[in-house]
């Protein structure tokens, strides 16, 4: 997550960012993460319709930015699609049941970029069960493109609060083909205070916060090396890294400025939510886990094109222990007839955001 001045301001409390100074005049042009950045302009420039399509999925939602997504090319027509498994959390995710869903959402943008080509796809999961392969995708000609594909390039995960403009009506119907979408005024207020205290139990249980600072990547080089994990960068921020003021052991102590803003920033974020969308399956299978972020995507994109903004806000849908009873009060709240909830997200009119680093395509590549 990139903060603004105003929120690294308030980081300080006010004061003067004394490191930016000392860093001179070049510092605060020079902050931008380039390369980890490249892969959004390269998306479509290689000469293999399959690498294509790929470069096109690697642009996916994903939880934690994992990118947890490994592809080989098979024959004249194929790919296979495995998990790394070297990127699991095993902290916040005990299940795979979240990076499984971002598995979905890189299918389903791979399938949209082929049809964009008039290339269909077509899809086998876990052709050798759930310790083999995601998906073995075949390439024929016969897509069809969709509308949505277009707006590949602007989605974002909007990390911000959100405007008090409501949801209108018709926005909400047309999400509505992709998740269910609330705004009873009743049912936000009570998803703000469960998604706050969810956030709560996260941030607060040791081992998740872990989890979390391991993959934060603190400034332009860390982001450089490893553009995935949670980013941390800009340059008002990097002058706090220069100051001391921002570091890996003050993100995890509770007594520090730094744990404590964490906190604030996030609660006026998820304060500051008019509507929310949720996917739900019937059953909870890895197929089901699938379909959900097929769905998550969709909705990402489709809320971009009416220019609407989403994050994800699922922590209490996670399953590690102490999570168990703000589980248990999102499913009595939101599931009909037994179902699992997948997928939590907060909507509505958001601030332009960039984009988030990625590790080029060249890299997801193994031999077959």
């Amino acid at each position: 997550m990139t903060l603004t001045r105003r929120k690294t301001l308030a980081l300080i409390g006010g004061g003067v960012v004394l490191a930016a100074a000392a860093a001179g005049g070049g510092f605060f042009s020079t902050r931008t993460p380039v390369r980890a950045l490249a892969p959004w302009q390269m998306a479509g420039r290689y000469a293999d319709a399959r690498l294509r399509a790929l470069s096109w999925a690697l642009l996916a939602p994903n939880p934690h930015n994992r990118q947890p997504w490994v592809a080989e090319l098979a024959g004249a027509d194929q790919v296979i699609i495995h998990r790394d498994r070297t990127r699991n959390l095993p902290a916040t995710d005990p299940f795979d049941r979240q990076l499984t869903i971002g598995m979905g959402c890189f299918l389903e943008l791979m399938t949209m970029a082929a049809a964009e080509e008039g290339l269909a796809v077509t899809l086998t999961l876990f052709p050798e069960g759930e310790d083999g392969p995601v998906a073995q995708a075949r390439f024929a000609d016969g897509g069809a493109p969709d509308p949505l594909f277009a707006h590949a390039l602007q989605r974002r995960s909007c990390k911000e609060p959100y405007a008090e403009r409501p949801v209108p009506d018709a926005a909400a119907a047309a999400l509505s083909a992709h998740a269910r979408i609330l705004r009873d005024p009743e049912l936000v207020a009570a998803l703000r205070a469960l998604t706050w205290a969810a956030f709560e139990v996260e941030y607060r249980t040791p081992a998740t916060l872990q989890e979390s600072i391991d993959l934060m990547r603190f400034g332009r080089a860390e982001i450089e090396a490893n553009p995935d994990g949670i980013e941390l960068g800009g340059p008002f921020l990097e002058a706090l890294m220069l100051a001391g003021v921002i570091n890996r052991a003050a993100q995890a102590d509770p007594d520090s400025m730094a744990f404590k803003t964490g906190l604030d920033i996030y609660s006026r974020m998820l304060a500051a939510t008019p509507a929310y969308a949720v996917i739900a399956t019937a059953g909870n299978s890895r197929e089901d886990q699938i379909e959900a972020g097929r769905q998550w995507l969709r909705l990402n994109l489709a809320a971009t094109q009416l220019g609407l903004a989403v994050q994800p806000v699922s922590q209490a849908l996670q399953e590690f222990p102490e999570m168990a009873e703000h589980y248990a009060a999102a499913h009595a709240l939101l599931a009909r007839d037994g179902e699992t909830l997948q997928m939590l997200g907060r909507l509505g009119y958001g601030p332009a955001t960039g984009p988030s680093p990625r590790w080029p395509l060249e890299t997801r590549l193994i031999d077959a």
